[in-house]
């Protein structure tokens, strides 16, 4: 049975890494679904060739850090498929260094995506929840936000505000049917972490009891149960998907 049958989703930063294999996933258990990215070339070729293989895929080109925009696309995903059920805040960016040699704009540019972005897409898509009476909003963290980690004081203070925005948003969200979760990734096989040392990720792998990185597709099944009935009495949490890295 496909768990998210007729229902529509937006997954922001879905055209790469684990926002496509969510889109994948989702598609596979029948939701429709709006990219939101701005790589045009991985957006427009992911929805052609999931199109081709006969899914409801759109792409949307959106900076999440402009609300005028995002609000513009709200409105053009309701036009093209009827509604929002499921809105998956999954883009994110790092710009790592240490706090003594982190400039502004590197402090910035990840709280504008990665916080800022991720306020501006809830406030738009939680009217169109609200009033159907239903939704799935769910947040990535990450478990440096919950435990903090050496060069990364933007991501950190980022993923750890996505943490808070969460449990607020269960609180003001729930009398309307709208569930709100967040879901804490580990080390996930990734574009995003191939600028980590050799021998610092060995280091890492080494102190987790699975003994190696996670995939895209264990925070993609992570999503879709969260966003599926089988979560419907789950709100305000956080689901850490580590490999038991941090217990």
């Amino acid at each position: 049975m496909q768990k998210l049958k007729n229902k529509v989703a937006i997954i922001t930063g879905g055209a790469k890494g684990i926002g496509k294999e969510t889109t994948r996933l989702f598609v596979a258990q029948g939701c429709a679904v709006a990219i939101w990215d701005i790589d045009d070339e991985a957006g427009r070729g992911l929805a052609l060739q999931l199109r081709n293989e006969g899914a409801d895929v759109r792409y949307y080109r959106v900076d999440t850090t402009d609300a005028d925009a995002v609000n513009l696309a709200v409105q053009q995903v309701v036009d093209a498929f009827g509604g929002i059920d499921i809105l998956i805040n999954n883009a994110g960016i790092t710009r790592d260094a240490s706090l003594k040699k982190m400039t502004m704009q590197q402090w910035q540019q990840v709280i504008d995506v990665n916080l800022t972005g991720v306020f501006n897409c809830t406030k738009a898509v939680y009217p169109v929840m609200a009033d159907r009476g239903w939704g799935r909003i769910l947040n990535a963290s990450s478990i440096v936000g919950l435990y903090g980690n050496f060069g990364q004081t933007n991501y950190v203070a980022s993923k750890a505000g996505v943490i808070g925005m969460t449990k607020v948003w269960a609180r003001e969200f729930g009398r309307k049917g709208i569930t709100v979760n967040a879901v804490a990734p580990g080390f996930i096989r990734t574009e995003m972490i191939e600028t980590i040392p050799d021998e610092v990720m060995a280091g890492i792998l080494d102190k987790s009891p699975l003994g190696r990185m996670g995939e895209a597709i264990d925070i993609a099944n992570a999503y879709l149960f969260l966003a599926s009935d089988d979560a419907a009495f789950i709100t305000g949490a956080v689901l850490s998907v580590d490999g038991g890295l941090v217990g």
